[in-house]
């Protein structure tokens, strides 16, 4: 059988989930430096609108790239998909590299970005600790429920989904739902709202990939859907 996306060049899609990751990303950093800036010191209110951007941002960003790459913008959704077989491509190992890197880089480069649109220095390094047993708890919740609705949205339904849910775990989880380990890195090069300080960004990635462990058994747990006659 001929292969209908061989004439699909190879780049694409990685560099897909490269501008998919640095929008998030700085719609994360941007949307929390406007909303720390405007929010005259009340943190519920700033962090109410860094959600809002957030899952707007998350939302069109899946709908948009989602045909080219898949959109997953998170390593661990990238592994989690691969270890499944889910990336259809060919050489799905080699796949799985490029998307990570690209992740990676593009998280990097929207940190810069919204920093750059900000007026503020592009190379920082953010001083914002998040640790303790009760942050990385909630980042293996957060992150085993993000993976438990990406292996079990309906079709087409997942990027209103995982939004939504991106949503409702910024405010569930005490960690604010990083939930992927290319947001770890990104927000780190922040000092600002949504920072997390380098030395409390292996407890959080840790945290993230045992949650998408998580994640992965849970789907299996449940099972395949029922298919009603």
């Amino acid at each position: 059988m001929s292969n209908s996306n061989s004439h699909i060049p190879a780049w694409r899609a990685p560099f897909a989930e490269f501008l998919g990751t640095a929008a998030l990303l700085c719609a994360v950093i941007g949307s929390g430096i406007m909303a720390d800036r405007l929010s005259a010191g009340n943190a519920g209110v700033a962090l109410l609108a860094n959600t809002f951007a957030t899952v707007f941002a998350l939302y069109v960003l899946i709908e948009v790239l989602g045909p080219v790459s898949g959109a997953h913008f998170n390593p661990v959704v990238t592994l989690t998909l691969w270890s499944k077989s889910h990336l259809t491509q060919e050489g799905r190992a080699q796949t799985a590299m490029f998307f990570i890197a690209s992740q990676l880089l593009g998280a990097v480069a929207g940190a810069w970005l919204a920093h750059a649109m900000f007026d503020l220095n592009l190379l920082q390094v953010s001083s914002k600790l998040r640790d303790g047993a009760g942050q990385w708890l909630a980042e293996g919740v957060a992150t085993a429920g993000l993976i438990l609705v990406v292996l079990r949205s309906p079709p087409g339904k997942a990027s209103a989904l995982v939004a939504c849910y991106i949503g409702a775990a910024y405010w569930f989880t005490a960690s604010t739902s990083f939930a992927n380990p290319a947001a770890v890195l990104g927000r780190m090069l922040s000092d600002s709202f949504a920072g997390i300080a380098p030395s409390s960004a292996p407890g959080f990635v840790l945290a993230q990939v045992a949650g998408a462990t998580l994640g992965v058994v849970l789907d299996r747990c449940l099972g395949k859907d029922k298919n009603p006659a």
